[in-house]
């Protein structure tokens, strides 16, 4: 596991609370779903030539490994509520910055905080969440991208995120 994946994420009480929901459908309900579909599958004979025994252990699959995603998200999680409107950075803020002249919004923080919706999300243990992280609109701070080169960054405006 990379160090970034065991370091804690902020989520909102929100988030947290709709992750915790989905584990408990997932990890009962749709275990249980699952496992009917590949036995009524399975009874139907020949399992090589089983389109529907092989799609649902593929389906299998992809719940038990969001399964173990969401536990490690969850039991590494940093719950709070919004953070203040103060204009300083942190997890949990809509971020607008100016890289190489042009304005980028996103969300800072852990992807399931946003959801559904389909905001562009950094990390705060990323390099760019990192070295913005904590500064006040207005700061100009920099970075060194996965390349090695350093970028300029200017904070233009931090407000909290409402879902």
């Amino acid at each position: 596991m990379s160090e970034t994946a065991t370091k804690a994420s902020y989520l909102t009480k929100d988030a947290f609370d709709r992750l915790q929901t989905e584990l408990r459908e997932l990890s009962g309900p749709g275990r249980v779903e699952i496992a009917k579909r590949i036995e009524a599958a399975r009874e139907e004979g020949d399992l090589k030539e089983n389109g529907g025994y092989h799609a649902a252990k593929e389906e299998q699959g992809k719940m038990e490994a969001r399964i173990r995603q969401l536990t490690q998200i969850l039991d590494n999680a940093t719950v709070g509520e919004a953070p203040p409107d103060d204009g300083v950075v942190e997890p949990g803020m809509i971020v607008t910055v100016k890289l190489f002249g042009d304005e980028e919004t996103f969300l800072l923080g852990s992807r399931e905080i946003a959801g559904e919706s389909d905001l562009d999300v950094y990390s705060e243990q990323s390099p760019l969440g990192a070295a913005i992280n904590g500064k006040q609109a207005g700061e100009t701070t920099t970075y060194n991208a996965p390349n090695g080169k350093s970028i300029e960054v200017e904070i233009v405006s931090a407000k909290p995120y409402e879902s």
